[in-house]
C-alpha cells in the first residue's frame, strides 16, 4: 500500500475521523449510546443549572454568571490543548507547572512590552512541550514518565525564577497586556472571548482538517494509522506542543488577570484539565472526542465549585470530593457506553 492509497482510505474510510458519528445502518441502540456518550455532560450540565439557579437566587445573576465564565476561561484553554493529547491516547502532566511558568514569564516579560509578554511564555513553554512530544514519539518513553518530569522540571524553573517563590513580578495595569485579562467587551471578559475564539478553531482542525483525522486516526489504533501513511510520529509531536503552548498562554492570560505572576497557581490543574476532557466525553483510550465537550466539561466542574461555595457551610474539599466522584461516574460509564456499542 502506497502512501496516496493510505491517505485517500483515510478520507474516506477512517471511522474515527468522524468520531461519534454512527454508520448509516447503525440501531437505535447504537444511535443511542452513541448520542448518551455525546452529549450526557451537556444534559448533566443542563439539570446542574436549573437545580442550582432554583436553590439559589444568586446563581443566575449577571455578575456571578461572568465570574464562572472568566474564571473558566484559563482552565478551559488548557482542556483544550489537553483534549487534543488525550484523543491520541496520550496524557500530559505538565500543563499545570507550564500555566504557572507561562504567568511568570509573561508578567516578567510585561515590562518589555506586549509582545514579550506573550511570545516569552509561548516559546519556552512550546520548547517544553515539543521536547515531550519528541521523547514520547522518538524514543517510545510512557507519556506519564514524560509529562511527568516535565512537570517537576518546570516547576524548578518557576523557583528559580522567582527566588523559590518569594519574588513576585508585577503587570502595570495601564499597559495593552493587563487589558487582555482586565477589559471586557459587550459585558464579557476578554480571556472569554479568547477562549470561544480558540476552542471554535480548534474545533475545525480537530473534526474538519486531516491533522485532526491524524490525531483521531492515531489514538483508534496507532499501527493501523501508521499503515494508511499517518505521520504518527510528527502527529504526537504536534499534540504535545500544542498542549504545552496552550498551558503558556493561559498562563500569560491570567497574569494579564491578575496583575501579577503566582507561584502557587497551576498545582492540579493538570487533573482538572484532564477531568473535564473526560467528562466532556472523550475517552482515555484515545479515539473519540470532542472539543465542545471539553468546554462542557469545564463548565460542569465550575457550576459544581459555584454551587458548593453558595452553600457556604461545606469546605472547598468537597469540590475535590465531588470532581472525583463526576469523574468516576462518567468513566464507568463511558466504559459500559463502549462496550455496548462494539457488543451491538
Amino acid at each position: 500500500m502506497t502512501t496516496d492509497t493510505g491517505e485517500a482510505t483515510m478520507r474516506t474510510e477512517t471511522p474515527a475521523a468522524r468520531a461519534g458519528d454512527e454508520p448509516p445502518g447503525a440501531s437505535r441502540s447504537e444511535r443511542l449510546s452513541a448520542l448518551a456518550q455525546q452529549h450526557g455532560a451537556l444534559v448533566t450540565l443542563v439539570i446542574a443549572v436549573i437545580v442550582a439557579s432554583l436553590g439559589f437566587d444568586t446563581f443566575l445573576t449577571g455578575d456571578n454568571l461572568k465570574n464562572m465564565a472568566l474564571s473558566s476561561a484559563f482552565l478551559a484553554v488548557v482542556a483544550l490543548g489537553m483534549t487534543f493529547v488525550v484523543v491520541t491516547g496520550g496524557i500530559d502532566l505538565s500543563v499545570g507547572s507550564l500555566f504557572a511558568l507561562g504567568g511568570v514569564l509573561a508578567a516578567w516579560g510585561s515590562q518589555y512590552g506586549t509582545a514579550v509578554a506573550l511570545l516569552l511564555p509561548l516559546a519556552v513553554c512550546g520548547l517544553v512541550g515539543l521536547l515531550n512530544g519528541l521523547l514520547i514519539a522518538r524514543s517510545g518513553l510512557a507519556p506519564f514518565i514524560v509529562t511527568l518530569a516535565a512537570m517537576l522540571g518546570a516547576r524548578g524553573v518557576l523557583l528559580a525564577l522567582t527566588d523559590e517563590g518569594s519574588r513576585t513580578y508585577l503587570v502595570d495595569k495601564d499597559t495593552f497586556f493587563a487589558g487582555l485579562g482586565q477589559d471586557s467587551l459587550l459585558g464579557v471578559g476578554v480571556p472569554v472571548w479568547i477562549t470561544l475564539v480558540l476552542f471554535v478553531l480548534g474545533a475545525v482542525v480537530l473534526r474538519r482538517t486531516r491533522f485532526g483525522q491524524y490525531v483521531y486516526a492515531v489514538g483508534g489504533n496507532e499501527d493501523a494509522a501508521a499503515l494508511m501513511g499517518a505521520p504518527v510520529a510528527r502527529t504526537k509531536v504536534a499534540v504535545y506542543t500544542l498542549s504545552a503552548l496552550c498551558a503558556g498562554l493561559a498562563g500569560a492570560l491570567n497574569a494579564a488577570w491578575l496583575l501579577s505572576g503566582v507561584t502557587i497557581l497551576g498545582s492540579g490543574m493538570e487533573l482538572e484539565a484532564i477531568s473535564a476532557v473526560v467528562i466532556g466525553g472523550t475517552l482515555l483510550t484515545g479515539g473519540f472526542g470532542f472539543i465542545s465537550g471539553s468546554l462542557v466539561g469545564v463548565a460542569l466542574l465550575k457550576v459544581i465549585q459555584n454551587v458548593i461555595n453558595q452553600i457556604g457551610s461545606l469546605d472547598s474539599a468537597y469540590q475535590q470530593v465531588v470532581s472525583g466522584a463526576f469523574l468516576a461516574v462518567v468513566v464507568v460509564a463511558q466504559t459500559w457506553l463502549g462496550r455496548r456499542r462494539r457488543v451491538l
